[in-house]
């Protein structure tokens, strides 16, 4: 059986997980007009307040200097801002803009949409356990501060 064949026909979770955030990420293309996907790891997680970069590198899994170049494209395309970290001057802190606010909560509502259409499709039920599996099977998949990869 060919490789390609046995991924279609008894796909692994590699595959599995793939196709979910293309097809996720493809329904909330339209929400953000200017971002793509990858900006996902910052405005997924980033506050109202701003978060720091280490911050919105540990919450998305991403490298620091991953979020650091997504952080310079966000400033670039007018959506966040960094400013000083009342906390620590010495540290900045990533702030959404007015636009940033605006593009957050068209993506919290196309995310919401997205929820709603899956939970409609195998159930409410089916959906909170898909869910709370997925997030165990995620923290259970995340290297601990430190561990050998």
């Amino acid at each position: 059986m060919r490789r390609s064949e046995q991924k279609r026909n008894n796909p692994d979770l590699g595959a599995l997980t793939a196709r979910l955030l293309f097809a996720v990420q493809r329904q909330l293309a339209g929400s953000h007009a200017q971002t793509k996907p990858r900006h996902g790891a910052v405005m997924a997680y980033l506050d109202e307040q701003g978060n720091r970069a280490t911050e919105l590198a540990e919450l998305s899994g991403q490298h620091k200097q991953v979020i650091g170049t997504l952080v310079d494209e966000l400033e670039a395309l007018g959506l966040v801002t960094r400013e000083p970290d009342p906390a620590d001057r010495r540290a900045k802190l990533v702030v959404p803009t007015a636009a940033g606010l605006a593009a957050m909560r068209a993506g919290d509502e196309a995310m919401a949409g997205v929820e709603q259409r899956l939970a409609e499709a195998i159930g409410p039920d089916d959906y909170r356990a898909f869910k709370r599996t997925l997030q165990r099977l995620a923290e259970l998949s995340t290297p601990e501060e430190g561990a050998p990869n």
